[in-house]
């Protein structure tokens, strides 16, 4: 009997307050303000907290692109900041003084910080805005013996740490999946420390280099990072872990298809400097409200795959608090910190 674990989106547990933010997403100390209206940027600037090639990088190369095509900014640039599960580039936000800036975050950050033990938090910053929801999926290489998401995890049970596991940062998504997976076959945390070998990696593009060199047994990503190589015939996608088949892989089965009652999304949303004003931060909610219910954006969602699940304001931070709390409570559980 397999147990049933829902992370949907990670939200639903514990409220943590989220310190120095209020419910609009400004600081609530920091940067004065003399209650003026702040007009919409002209130029704004990207972080990407992952190396190129990854989930992080392709969502925020994609609101570079929306944002001038769709002439909401004269100017949207992209830098890569990548490392320790976007910690590094959480910490090059918490220092950056432009309050038109934006950082791409999600899921995967929040699992960092904590298996990072990182000095800045999530808290320190400004919530903007959650833009999408997407499911993740477990391949093989296109040679690989296992046939089923059943074979992999049974021989990872059975041989342990003769088994790689590949995927993006330590104590992200990714690697949580794979804990999950674990726990939903009999694993307590402590054997899931003990035989999980996880690969982590900066980018996506990494771990697709792992299994095509067939140097990991498997890979866990968002479907938008490997639909192509599985619809190229060099991966093989073994479960999705979506309640529902994904979009962009419709022939995959989901983990509870296959037994395993895993039901588990990523979501990736935005993040400002924490010092800014009230008025700044509700500049740049403007903006990305303006970004989501343009032509543009919604096509994009369509082509990635992507789900919307856009949140801002308060929804946006309450929603963060919770899933801050859950991933502590999800991580302890499955043996990734103490």
């Amino acid at each position: 009997m397999r147990t049933r674990i829902i992370v949907a989106g990670m939200a639903g547990i514990v409220v943590l307050a989220l310190a120095g933010c209020n419910p609009q997403g400004g600081a609530t100390d920091g940067a004065q303000t003399d209650g003026a209206a702040v007009e919409a940027p002209e130029a704004v600037q990207i972080i990407v907290p992952a190396d190129p090639g990854g989930g992080w990088d392709q969502t925020g190369r994609a609101i570079s692109d929306v944002l001038t095509a769709e002439d909401l900014v004269g100017t949207a640039s992209v830098s890569n900041v990548g490392g320790a599960g976007g910690t590094v580039g959480l910490a090059a936000l918490a220092n950056e003084r432009d309050p038109n800036t934006l950082m791409v975050t999600g899921l995967v950050m929040v699992g960092a910080v904590e298996t990072n033990s990182a000095e800045v938090r999530m808290e320190d910053t400004t919530p903007i805005a959650r833009l999408t929801e997407e499911p993740l999926v477990v391949v093989v290489p296109a040679s690989s013996e296992y046939e089923t998401l059943e074979d992999l995890i049974d021989d990872v049970v059975e041989n342990g740490q003769d088994v790689t596991i590949t995927g993006g940062s330590a104590g992200g998504a990714d690697h949580i999946l794979a804990g999950l997976l674990l726990e939903a076959a009999g694993l307590d945390g402590g054997d899931i420390a003990e035989k999980l070998n996880y690969i982590p990696n900066a980018g996506g593009g990494e771990a697709v280099s792992l299994l095509l060199g067939n140097n990991a047994a498997a890979g866990i990503s968002g479907v938008g990072e490997f639909s192509q190589y599985v619809d190229s015939g060099d991966l093989r996608a073994l479960a999705v872990s979506s309640e529902e088949p994904a979009a962009l892989l419709p022939e995959a089965p989901t983990m509870v298809d296959e037994g395993f009652d895993v039901v588990y999304t990523n979501w990736r949303g935005l993040l400002a400097p924490g010092d800014i004003s009230d008025e700044e931060a509700q500049a740049l909610v403007d903006l990305v409200t303006e970004l989501h219910t343009s032509a543009g954006w919604q096509s994009t969602l369509e082509e990635r795959g992507w789900a919307d699940a856009f949140l801002v304001g308060e929804e946006f931070s309450s929603f963060l608090e919770e899933n801050i709390g859950e991933v502590q409570t999800t991580l302890k559980n499955i043996g990734l910190v103490q």
